[in-house]
C-alpha cells in the first residue's frame, strides 16, 4: 500500500495556511473526506482541524490505529463524539467550514459546539490548492492511466455482437479491478453519482439524461437512468466507451470509439472533427488563452468543420463545458467552460472531451486526460486514438 510522503502532506498544509491567512481565517475544519484525505493522507472516519498558527489535529472516530499508520500528521486524536474536539481548540473568531458539502443540520450542530464564531466557507481554498498537481500526484495518475490503457486494449478481445452494453461494462469492470482499479469514482455533488461504465452503442448515444453531459445513455432503470443499458450491441454502429479508472484515490478519464464490422461515415467524420478540436484547443491552452476564450474557440472550430449543430450535444441539451480538471474528483478546477474566465496554468491536469451527438442515431468523440507542464501538454491517456474496428 502506498502512502502520501510526509513532505507532500506538510507542503499542502503550509500552502493551505497561506491561503487561510489571506482569507483572514484563524482556523479551518475539514469534514469532507476527499479534502481531509488530501491534507492528511488518510480517509478514515475523521475531522481535520488546521489552526493558522499551530499544528493540525486529526480527530478520528474510526479507526485511529490505521489513521496513524496512513498519515504523517503528529497530532492524531481518537474521539467518540465531535463534542470531544472542544478541549483541543483555542479561542478563535473566523472559522473555516466546508459549507458547500456539509449538511445544514451538521453546520448548526457544529456551531453549537464551537460557540460564538464566524463560520466561512473554506472549500474554495482546497479546490484552489488541488488545481495544481504535484509530481507525487502525477505518478498516481500515470498508474491509473496505465491501468486504463490495458482496459481499452482488452476491449477488442471481449466485444462481440449481441452482448449488452452493461455486460461489456461488467467484463471491463472486473478486468480493471484485477489490475488495481478501486471501482469507485468520486464527484463533488449532492445528487450525481459517478460510475465507470459509460458505454453507449448506436441510438443510446443520443439519449439525454440527468447528468451534465452531451449524452447520458439509457441506464438500467429510472433509479439509475445513465450509462450502459441492457441494449444489445449491433454491427455497424458506433460504440462509445468512456471508462474511468481510480487508483489510490486518483481518477483518470478517457473516451475511445469502437465498432463491429464497420463505422458509419457520419461518425467517422464527426470523430475526426472532435480530434481536430481537441488538439487545436490544447495548442491555444499553451498560448495562455482563458477558459472562456478556449470554449468559444472550440465552438467556432466545430462550426467551421460543419458540426456546430451536434457539437457538445444538440439543442436544447448542449452543455457549456469542453474540459474539466481531474484528480481526487472527476470535476475539479480548472475547467474549459463558457462561464469560467482564467488561463489553464502550468501544473494543471484536465480531461478534454469534445463530443458530437446526432439525434436518434448516436454519438462519437474523444477524451484524454492531459497534464500541462513546462509550457507543454502531455497526454497521460496515451491509448491508440484511431477508431477500432472489430
Amino acid at each position: 500500500m502506498l502512502y502520501a510522503p510526509k513532505e507532500e502532506i506538510f507542503l499542502r498544509i503550509n500552502k493551505l495556511k497561506e491561503l487561510m491567512e489571506k482569507a483572514s481565517m484563524d482556523g479551518a475544519f475539514f469534514h469532507y473526506k476527499i479534502d481531509y484525505y488530501y491534507l492528511s493522507g488518510t480517509m478514515q472516519d475523521a475531522l481535520l482541524f488546521v489552526p493558522l498558527h499551530d499544528e493540525p489535529v486529526l480527530f478520528v472516530k474510526r479507526e485511529v490505529s490505521r489513521a496513524k499508520r496512513e498519515s504523517p500528521l503528529k497530532r492524531i486524536v481518537s474521539i467518540r463524539s465531535i463534542k470531544d474536539i472542544i478541549s483541543f481548540i483555542k479561542p478563535i473568531k473566523n472559522v473555516g467550514v466546508q459549507l458547500d458539502v456539509l449538511p445544514y443540520n451538521d453546520v448548526i450542530k457544529f456551531k453549537d459546539i464551537v460557540g460564538d464564531v464566524n463560520l466561512v466557507n473554506c472549500s474554495p481554498l482546497t479546490r484552489e490548492l488541488r488545481k495544481v498537481k504535484s509530481p507525487f500526484e502525477i505518478t498516481l495518475l500515470e498508474r491509473a492511466a496505465a491501468i486504463q490503457k490495458m482496459v481499452y486494449e482488452y476491449i477488442p478481445q471481449v466485444l462481440v455482437e449481441g452482448m449488452t452494453e452493461i455486460e461489456l461494462g461488467g467484463i471491463l469492470e472486473a478486468y480493471a479491478k484485477a489490475l488495481g482499479h478501486e471501482g469507485i469514482l468520486r464527484v463533488r455533488s449532492l445528487n450525481y453519482e459517478a460510475y465507470t461504465w459509460h458505454i453507449l452503442s448506436g441510438r443510446t448515444g443520443s439519449i439525454v439524461s440527468q447528468s451534465d453531459s452531451p449524452m447520458g445513455g439509457l441506464g438500467l432503470s429510472p433509479a439509475f437512468p445513465v450509462g450502459a443499458s441492457m441494449k444489445r450491441i449491433k454491427r455497424n454502429e458506433p460504440v462509445l466507451v468512456d471508462f474511468g479508472i481510480c487508483y489510490h484515490g486518483y481518477q483518470i478519464d478517457e473516451t475511445r470509439m469502437f465498432a463491429i464490422s464497420s463505422m458509419p461515415k457520419l461518425f467517422v467524420d464527426g470523430y475526426e472533427a472532435c480530434r481536430e478540436i481537441h488538439y487545436k484547443v490544447l495548442d491555444k491552452v499553451l498560448e495562455g488563452w482563458t477558459s472562456k476564450e478556449l470554449f468559444e474557440y472550440s465552438k467556432k472550430l466545430a462550426d467551421k468543420l460543419g458540426f456546430s449543430e451536434y457539437y457538445l450535444g444538440f439543442k436544447p441539451h448542449k452543455v457549456k463545458f469542453l474540459a474539466h480538471g481531474i484528480g481526487l474528483e472527476l470535476s475539479e478546477f480548472p475547467f474549459i467552460a463558457a462561464n469560467h474566465d482564467y488561463p489553464i496554468n502550468d501544473g494543471a491536469v484536465i480531461a478534454i472531451e469534445p463530443k458530437m451527438v446526432f439525434p436518434k442515431k448516436g454519438a462519437c468523440g474523444i477524451e484524454n486526460t492531459v497534464h500541462i507542464t513546462n509550457g507543454k501538454y502531455r497526454i497521460l491517456t496515451d491509448t491508440e486514438e484511431r477508431i477500432i474496428i472489430i
